[in-house]
């Protein structure tokens, strides 16, 4: 009953009209960036962070989650038209869904896959709504020890998850702990890594890293990648958008399939998108009474994943919310958003900041509606949006990012800085090495320095502390876990 009561105040906050135009904002944003190729939602909310200076909080995460949700709508359109999914999350939804745009059914494709993302993602957010008030009821039982612990879980979480090399991650993860400890000791007063620069006593600047390693980087590595790739046929948009009473039965029971593996799987801390939508399609693969229309455009691999893919995104703002693990790029970016406001996430932030998460959860809810409306009518405007020619959107991602940097500090330091953390971010897409727990290590590093030092001081520096406390040792063995299991599958699987 409290948490409805507090969803009821979150929605008199959501549906005040400043509220509403920031969400429909973000919920058109992202669908923009969902359609675009090679855009994606970890990039823009990067590129939007320099606004975190000028734009109340709950007005700048209502926004963010509206492009979270839209670009998680937007990708089945360019999966379907043009067979290329913009995120990773996308891929399986390419599998039919083109194949049912060659047939001359993308229409039914394209609604199939927005009235699945939308019973998805009121699911996720439902369960969003009546689970998260229970974790944080369990997490504020925790003490230095265990806060320690939690941030060396999410650390190994992102480091193994976010990348396709174990190494690699942790080798990101290595480089942002380090930049992590550039700025004033706390305890002893003494400046670390600054090399003389007044600049750097207070720290690197999250939002200037974020926006170079994800934005700058990633135009970067799109504008190099684009000399090389032919661009591909967009499809036409053909077949009537309404689905008929025989689409209506084949999808909805995928919709409700997918929705129950996308959230749980979205909220583990080695959870993200790709896992439930391949879980999805494989399903219905199973499951499906016309068998033979797989590969060459069956709706239900359209309608599962894309239900996964959204009520996965629901998912991953439940362990960020609750407990302060960002599980993807784009949590990773909010939570730098986060870091910028000075709102520490955590079990805490529904005791200090309960206002701006229950508006952020009402939003949600409303944000599903809003991209219904614009999904189904305005497919014909995505669709022309294929046809800007790339060049120009790689230009604008990078003048915006100068712009925005420089006008939120009136830093040059700051605008040097962030063409620095560009060319890293860009060697790094450019070796496939994860950025995310570059950011990820450089946020969580001060605070989990304080929680060690604090839970030493109270164990008179004991290190035992750390696996003596049942709660504190369990969250250190899910770690060891999450970093070994991966390898020993591999080896397991390999023949011989």
């Amino acid at each position: 009953m409290d948490a409805f009561n507090a969803l009821m105040g979150g929605f008199s906050n959501a549906l005040q009209p400043a509220t509403l135009l920031w969400g429909f904002i973000g919920c058109f944003v992202g669908t923009v960036v969902g359609v675009l190729p090679g855009l994606g939602p970890a990039l823009t909310i990067a590129l939007l962070l320099p606004l975190t200076y000028h734009v109340p909080a709950t007005s700048m995460f209502v926004m963010f989650a509206g492009i979270y949700y839209g670009a998680a709508y937007g990708g089945s359109t360019t999966s379907i038209l043009l067979n290329t999914p913009g995120e990773t999350s996308s891929m399986v939804t390419a599998l039919e869904g083109n194949k049912m745009a060659r047939k001359g059914r993308a229409g039914q494709a394209l609604t199939t896959a927005a009235i699945g993302s939308f019973v998805a993602g009121t699911i996720g957010t439902l369960a969003l709504t009546f689970f998260a008030p229970w974790v944080v009821e369990a997490a504020l039982k925790f003490g230095p020890a265990e806060y320690f612990s939690l941030m060396v879980l999410s650390l190994v979480a992102v480091s193994a998850v976010l990348g396709n090399s174990l190494l690699r991650g942790m080798l990101a993860l290595a480089l942002g702990l380090l930049l992590g400890m550039v700025g004033v000791d706390l305890q002893t007063g003494q400046p670390r890594f600054t090399f003389g620069r007044p600049e750097l006593l207070d720290g690197i600047e999250v939002t200037v890293a974020a926006v170079g390693l994800f934005a700058v980087g990633e135009a970067m590595y799109l504008a190099w990648q684009g000399r090389s790739s032919e661009p591909g046929s967009v499809m036409k948009l053909s077949g009537r958008l309404w689905l008929s009473a025989q689409d209506w039965a084949r999808s909805w029971k995928a919709w409700l399939r997918g929705a129950c593996f996308g959230f749980p799987i979205g909220a583990m801390p080695a959870g993200g998108a790709e896992l439930p939508t391949l879980l999805s399609y494989y399903t219905e693969k199973k499951l499906t009474r016309h068998p033979e229309e797989f590969g060459h455009g069956a709706i239900e691999g359209v309608a599962g994943p894309e239900a996964a893919n959204n009520a996965a995104a629901a998912g991953v703002l439940m362990p960020l919310l609750t407990l302060g693990i960002p599980t993807s790029a784009t949590a990773a970016i909010m939570l730098s958003a986060f870091e910028g406001y000075g709102i520490q996430t955590g079990p805490q932030l529904f005791s200090t900041q309960g206002g701006l998460v229950w508006t952020l959860i009402a939003s949600l809810y409303i944000g599903n509606v809003i991209l219904l409306v614009l999904n189904l009518p305005m497919v014909g405007l995505w669709v022309k949006l294929l046809r800007i020619p790339p060049p120009w959107l790689y230009a604008g991602i990078i003048v915006v990012s100068v712009i925005g940097v420089y006008g939120a500090g009136n830093s040059v330091f700051n605008v040097g800085l962030l063409f620095v953390f560009g060319a890293v971010g860009y060697l790094m897409r450019r070796f496939d090495f994860p950025a995310a727990p570059v950011l990820v290590g450089l946020i969580l590093a001060p605070l989990a320095e304080q929680s060690m030092r604090q839970a030493l001081t109270i164990s008179q520096g004991e290190w035992s502390t750390f696996v003596t406390r049942p709660l504190s040792a369990t969250l250190l063995a899910i770690a060891v876990v999450l970093a070994v299991a991966p390898a020993l599958w591999r080896r397991l699987r390999s023949p011989g």
